[in-house]
């Protein structure tokens, strides 16, 4: 267990606990205690109590003193000099021309930073910014970016309901919030009405949501059934607030009647109660049943089970192609014969290149047919006249004529003349 009292440095803010060390100030009363950034001015909010060491954040600062008339004089001055930072900042942006909105500048108490708050869709780079701002505060310079319900918080403003909105007024965390407790306490779903003034949910939807919790769970969801004083009948609607329950039951005259209990009235049907008796809309009528189809005859079955089985194999499986070594022992096995799936593969293949050459003899033909040639030497006037004529035999091109004068002759190699051999002896 801790002694601690409570201090809140902001309108609005979340307090803290700090040790007193012997002082005892009251609500109300100004003090200066020490933080993580320095010796800081706030406000008690709680006088001296007792808290659990669960909820004191260790290790516990102290109250240095209670605040003078020279404490308070400071605090003045900050708040003066936070405005004529306020609107430097502003020049400096609009000059640097960065997408951001400045929302509020905090000083330090012993004046040795200065904190400026804005808000922006994403990441702004703002170096050069701070650059310039030290350069006119001669200070350390710190830029934080916040969301949009903080925002709403440090500017403050009137809610839908016409009183300060609960964050700028009293509220010190922001508690989440979700569009099932709308739901479940049958608010309208428009956007416009059930957003704040930050433009996310209303923080107001949270503190009646743990009663709408507890009522809900005492009764069954919204056309299930539910047993009520006059019988088993159909819950249409469920009022949280005063805890009632409008019933539709079923009356002495076969008629449906919509009546309202109180919750404490009315219970969950048990397991071996019946069930309620539902009202059948009178716009909906049971269908007919269709006619019986008559049986295809034997003919038309068996065309439809040819025309299935072609639509669900719409091409026939080619043979599997064997490779050498499968090849060789199915010829094996099967004592010297080559496989099916071998002479099927076979075939194919033979069929594949004498289309390849047929085509080739076709692109060749229409080729040289092109260029102004033709394989017959025949005349263009017997091509012409005789096309089923059969071509001759080619002739073999003649050699063309070389003038007399180029002709020479070619020289004879010169041949030694034989000399007779000596075969005396000597």
């Amino acid at each position: 267990m801790a002694t601690v009292i409570g201090v809140r440095f902001k309108k609005a803010g979340k307090v803290y606990y700090f040790d007193p060390d012997g002082m005892w100030p009251h609500p109300g009363d100004c003090v200066i205690v020490e933080t993580a950034r320095g010796e800081e001015f706030g406000e008690v909010v709680t006088g001296a109590r007792t808290v659990s060491d669960a909820q004191v954040v260790s290790p516990l600062k102290k109250v240095v003193r209670i605040a003078n008339e020279a404490d308070l004089r400071r605090a003045e001055e900050n708040d003066r000099r936070e405005k004529e930072a306020f609107s430097i900042c502003q020049e400096k942006i609009a000059r640097h021309k960065l997408d951001m909105k400045l929302v509020s500048v905090e000083y330090t108490f012993d004046n040795s930073k200065v904190i400026f708050y804005f808000t922006a869709n994403g990441r702004v780079d703002f170096r050069d910014l701070v650059k310039d701002l030290a350069g006119v505060f001669r200070m350390r310079i710190e830029l934080r970016q916040i969301g949009v319900r903080d925002e709403a918080k440090m500017l403050g403003g009137l809610g839908a309901c016409g009183r300060p909105i609960c964050c700028g007024a009293f509220l010190g965390d922001f508690q989440p919030v979700s569009i099932k407790m709308a739901k479940e306490q049958g608010l309208s779903l428009n956007p416009a009405k059930i957003s704040g003034q930050c433009g996310r949910l209303m923080c107001c939807l949270k503190y009646e949501q743990d009663n709408y919790d507890a009522v809900l769970k005492r009764l069954p969801r919204v056309g299930k059934d539910i047993v009520t004083p006059d019988g088993v009948g159909i819950i249409t609607e469920i009022n949280a607030i005063k805890e009632r329950v409008r019933v539709r039951v079923k009356v002495d005259d076969d008629s449906f009647d919509v009546r309202e209990y109180a919750i404490d009235d009315v219970r969950r049907p048990g397991p071996g109660e019946s069930a309620a008796a539902r009202e059948i809309p009178r716009d909906k009528r049971p269908r007919r049943p269709r006619p019986a189809q008559e049986p295809a005859p034997q003919e038309d079955a068996e065309e439809n089970t040819e025309s299935a089985r072609r639509r669900q194999y719409p091409h026939q499986k080619a043979p599997k192609n064997l490779s050498t070594e499968q090849f060789l022992e199915k010829l094996k096995e099967s004592g010297g014969t080559a496989p099916a799936g071998a002479k099927e593969h076979r075939r194919r293949r033979g069929r594949g290149r004498g289309e390849e050459a047929g085509q080739g003899g076709e692109a060749e033909g229409r080729g040289e047919r092109r260029h102004g040639r033709n394989r017959d030497e025949r005349p263009a006037e017997a091509v012409k006249d005789d096309p089923a004529a059969e071509p001759t035999a080619r002739p073999e091109p003649a050699k063309p004529e070389v003038p007399a004068e180029t002709v020479r002759e070619a020289p004879k190699p010169e041949v030694a003349a034989a000399q007779p051999v000596d075969d005396s002896p000597k």
